[in-house]
């Protein structure tokens, strides 16, 4: 395959390249390089496959994958390709089976994607059939291995990713522990379609710097200003980040953002339905608000009692499928998963907070249509892409993109 060269200024991460969101050629070698290569790939939540024949098709990267629980109790997942032409093995999103069969030509697999039946095998009265030496145990689909952490399945296609916990590092394994810190319960989920390259929207998950500039919602009712207390953690790769803050009910308004005359500084808007926000204390930590990624495309949040994951899949240079699942936990009262519920129109596509993470990144693939050898700035908290007391600065953004050269040997 001919790759097409992407010219970086230097090894400085504050410089980067427009064409990497636009060039035709730069999706097949993240395919290969990243989703395919050393790296873990959140596939779903060890809760979607509550018993044994219990499956999910999912995604790593743009490959299709089926993720099924088999009567051992462990989670196998292989690729949802049949081994004989090609077509999907399993064709809805979820189900329970004993085994699967491809609907082109009956070709059976088992639980964990063996090969074990191909229709017709022998011919049909001794005619036909496949020659005398085919080894079913020689054709399959490709297998990946599976991470199971704290709820969370992960998969890989590479026999040397590190293990699921040296791959995130204690600090993101102590912040995942926070929130999946007991059985979840799925209530609800559904996929968004963005208009734009799946790094804008990883880019705007680590980005602390735009949350209350770009979300009006979030200044307007405090939820999420620069000035509270708060903060960034980058892990050594730089690929995995949590930016957390903590809402002061007692400190007295920040004139901040009024100083600078911004727009998301607006005291004209209220909530006619204020419940919205009464939520309940769930973390003694007095975080109430925890954005956590894992590269390349997996996100953990905790917004006041918003629980979910998002799944970021490519789907060309300029789109991308984002699959969000919301989840409570399986002891949650009735008065809890009410507030989660109502909770749940924060986010989203059309949630009051954001809405606008939908768009934004559109606005970038457009702005930058004619500009492939122009750069993107990204130097607001300096140059390094360590972890940061502060969250007005891009210093995850700066990780995100330590760890995509990292990968692709840029």
């Amino acid at each position: 395959m001919h790759e097409q060269t992407i010219h970086w200024r230097s090894d400085a991460l504050t410089r980067i390249p427009y064409a990497l969101y636009s060039d035709a050629q730069v999706p097949e070698q993240e395919q290969e390089k990243i989703f395919r290569g050393n790296t873990w790939n959140f596939l779903c939540l060890d809760a979607d496959l509550p018993e044994a024949g219990s499956y999910r098709t999912t995604f790593a990267g743009t490959t299709p994958v089926v993720v099924v629980r088999d009567g051992d109790g462990e989670v196998y997942a292989f690729e949802n390709r049949c081994a004989h032409r090609g077509a999907l093995i399993a064709l809805e999103k979820s189900g329970k089976v004993e085994n699967f069969q491809c609907v082109y030509h009956a070709w059976s697999y088992n639980r964990q994607g063996d090969l074990t039946g191909v229709a017709f095998e022998k011919g049909v009265k001794g005619e036909g059939g496949m020659p005398p030496d085919f080894c079913k145990e020689a054709h399959g689909p490709r297998k990946l291995r599976i991470a199971v952490y704290c709820g969370l399945v992960f998969g890989s296609f590479s026999d040397d990713v590190p293990d699921i916990e040296e791959y995130l590092g204690d600090e993101i394994c102590q912040r995942i522990e926070r929130v999946m810190h007991k059985p979840v319960e799925v209530i609800g989920r559904f996929t968004q379609a963005l208009p734009n390259n799946w790094k804008l929207y990883v880019e705007n998950v680590k980005d602390s710097y735009h949350a209350s500039l770009l979300h009006l919602f979030f200044t307007t009712f405090e939820l999420n200003r620069l000035s509270q207390k708060g903060g960034v953690i980058v892990d050594e790769s730089g690929g995995h980040h949590v930016s957390y803050s903590m809402i002061d009910t007692t400190a007295e308004k920040d004139s901040s953002y009024k100083d600078q005359a911004l727009r998301s500084d607006n005291d004209r808007y209220r909530l006619k339905d204020p419940t919205l926000l009464a939520g309940f204390k769930e973390f003694d930590d007095g975080v109430t608000l925890q954005i956590l990624s894992v590269f390349p495309g997996f996100v953990l949040q905790q917004i006041q009692n918003c629980l979910a994951v998002r799944q970021v899949l490519p789907q060309g240079v300029d789109r991308t499928e984002l699959n969000w699942t919301y989840f409570g936990y399986t002891d949650d009262t009735p008065e809890q998963r009410k507030v989660r519920l109502k909770q749940a129109n924060l986010v989203g596509p059309a949630g009051f907070i954001s809405m606008e993470d939908g768009a934004v990144g559109g606005f970038v693939q457009r702005g930058i249509a004619g500009a492939r050898d122009k750069e993107a700035v990204v130097e607001m908290g300096g140059d390094e892409s360590g972890s940061s007391e502060g969250r007005a600065t891009e210093t995850s953004v700066r990780g995100f993109w330590k760890a995509y050269r990292h990968h692709m040997g840029a």
